[in-house]
């Protein structure tokens, strides 16, 4: 009778990044500098590769994809971020917290199985190199795209179905800047136990799993690199490798700490994420460019034909 006597919820509220109130200004000119550089710097990107024939290569492909993933995946939270940072409603309808959830779950385990591919092709391209285009074939690249997004999509409904189907009836502020299944869960005026179960398996495991088989290439990988006898090959393998390895640790680390992780603060949990959301996704595109002469090339290029537009009109 209780239960029923309670208000069916309608929104939530976001209450926001703990311990910054006051700041609201001075975060929103940090978070639109970086959501800014995340879009601008994914777009030349993909531009690059688009339009650049020598980057059409399955390794390529895949950071096209990534960057792809890189303009979405901040877009799910940084608007409303955003919106309520000028000093507008932190409110959040019901049905658009579980867009939020559905859509950062789905591109989060989309680019979850993306960086498992990418260490397949980088595995394929050093230990097997003489087979590399006939096993990265264009057939073989698109399934595997495929299969992320489709990955991505199943992981996100399971999670966004057990958590929304559960009646929400009581509290309804969400001590978080965006809507997050460790965090709306708890609103639930029902029991959790069989979500909770299943957002630890599919969110925690999940990219442990994966994580597991990028280290097992990256392995392989180190012990064919290490056979290389010349140095400039060895020089140039672990140069193509780098800048993958150092997005998938900026990508797992947030998420091992978020997900599987000890139980942190409010303050900490909201830092974590805004790294994972905000922070990473506008670094990739200098992770890839910086130490990749064929980008920074095709950059160039993509540069030079946007100003010489600009001076014919």
């Amino acid at each position: 009778m209780e239960m029923r006597n309670q208000s069916v919820v309608a929104e939530f509220i976001l209450l926001g990044i703990p311990h910054t109130e006051g700041l609201e200004a001075e975060l929103f000119i940090l978070f639109l500098t970086f959501y800014l550089f995340t879009l601008l710097g994914n777009l030349l990107i993909l531009t690059a590769i688009i339009y650049s024939s020598q980057l059409h290569t399955p390794m390529y492909f895949f950071l096209a994809n990534l960057s792809v993933f890189d303009i979405f995946f901040p877009s799910v939270s940084s608007p409303k971020m955003l919106f309520y940072l000028m000093g507008n409603s932190h409110a959040i309808s019901f049905q658009g917290c579980a867009s939020q959830i559905f859509f950062y779950h789905c591109l989060g385990g989309t680019e979850c199985f993306l960086y498992t591919v990418m260490a397949y092709d980088r595995f394929v391209a050093i230990c097997h190199p003489l087979r590399y285009k006939v096993i990265m074939n264009h057939k073989v690249c698109a399934i595997l795209t495929m299969g992320t997004w489709m990955g991505g999509c199943l992981h996100s409904t399971i999670l966004t179905v057990l958590t929304f189907r559960l009646p929400y009836c009581g509290l309804n502020e969400v001590n978080y800047f965006f809507c997050d299944i460790p965090i709306v869960l708890p609103l639930a005026c029902a029991d959790t136990s069989l979500a909770q179960m299943v957002s630890f398996t599919n969110v925690g495991l999940m990219p442990l799993i994966c994580f597991l088989f990028i280290f097992i290439s990256y392995i392989r990988i180190v012990l064919s690199i290490l056979k290389i006898h010349s140095s400039e090959g060895r020089r140039r393998a672990f140069s193509t490798c780098s800048a993958h390895l150092t997005s998938i640790f900026l990508f797992y680390g947030p998420v091992i700490l978020i997900y599987l992780g000890p139980a942190s603060t409010p303050w900490l949990g909201s830092v974590i994420q805004v790294l994972n959301n905000i922070v990473t996704p506008s670094l990739n595109p200098l992770i890839y460019s910086l130490r990749n002469k064929d980008v920074k090339s095709a950059l160039r290029k993509v540069l030079h034909q946007v100003c010489q537009g600009y001076k014919k009109q």
